[in-house]
């Protein structure tokens, strides 16, 4: 069966995706810079539904270079993450070479026992992507969540499927960016995934002074129907393909 995760960045978001038939939560911060870390009180709302959920630990937007006092900070929001009851968190950090910061990841993951991690789109950037599969195998990661290192994963399907097979039930290939209802169906066949990723968002309504002061528009609400679509098509076509 496919699986589908929904990343969400409110309490609307997260009360969507419990209601609408979602498999998991991807939980963030600021999805419009690709997802920051929630706050402690976002992770425990989170907490409290029926979906397994996992926190992005991301301490800012940019580069995936991180130094020492940003690796501190990760440390602190993976233990929130823990405390929070969250199943697990989603994790990514780079080496200004291109290739994935293994002494850090590793590092991160020794404060992850026995939570799930997913290695996140940072692997869409990296050089070798076949060497770092064969990396997040070893470091024990659960998932990589790839669009096949193009915007979005229908133009990646090409590369989903190389990866998808590379990883041979060793490793779960998640695929998002751009994925909906409408072509999700498609790329499972043109891939072989079994896991999908999506936002499932519409424009909030914005209030008449929304932006005026430099507070920015408010964020994208997760639409459920949206969620339901997304699920249907996506198990419909994990029917057909086993």
């Amino acid at each position: 069966m496919t699986r589908v995760e929904i990343c969400v960045e409110t309490p609307q978001g997260i009360a969507a995706a419990n209601a609408a038939g979602a498999d998991r939560i991807e939980l963030c911060a600021s999805l419009d810079v690709g997802g920051l870390t929630p706050s402690a009180g976002l992770m425990r709302c989170a907490a409290r539904g029926n979906l397994p959920a996992l926190a992005m630990i991301r301490p800012r937007a940019g580069s995936f270079v991180f130094d020492g006092d940003e690796a501190a900070i990760m440390v602190d929001d993976i233990r929130a993450a823990r405390e929070a009851g969250l199943k697990g968190v989603v994790l990514g950090a780079m080496r200004p070479d291109g290739g994935l910061d293994h002494d850090l990841l590793l590092h991160l993951s020794d404060h992850c026992t026995g939570m799930e991690r997913t290695l996140h789109r940072v692997f869409d950037l990296v050089r070798d992507p076949a060497a770092e599969l064969e990396f997040a195998i070893r470091a024990g990661f659960t998932r990589i969540l790839t669009s096949g290192q193009r915007p979005t994963a229908p133009q990646g399907a090409d590369c989903l499927a190389r990866l998808n097979a590379l990883a041979a039930d060793r490793i779960t290939v998640l695929a998002g960016s751009g994925v909906n209802a409408g072509n999700v169906a498609a790329l499972i066949r043109a891939t072989g995934v079994g896991e999908v990723h999506a936002s499932c968002r519409r424009r909030a309504q914005p209030l008449a002074d929304d932006g005026a002061f430099g507070f920015g528009p408010m964020p994208g609400l997760t639409d459920p129907d949206a969620i339901r679509a997304l699920v249907a098509a996506a198990r419909g076509a994990g029917q057909a393909a086993s």
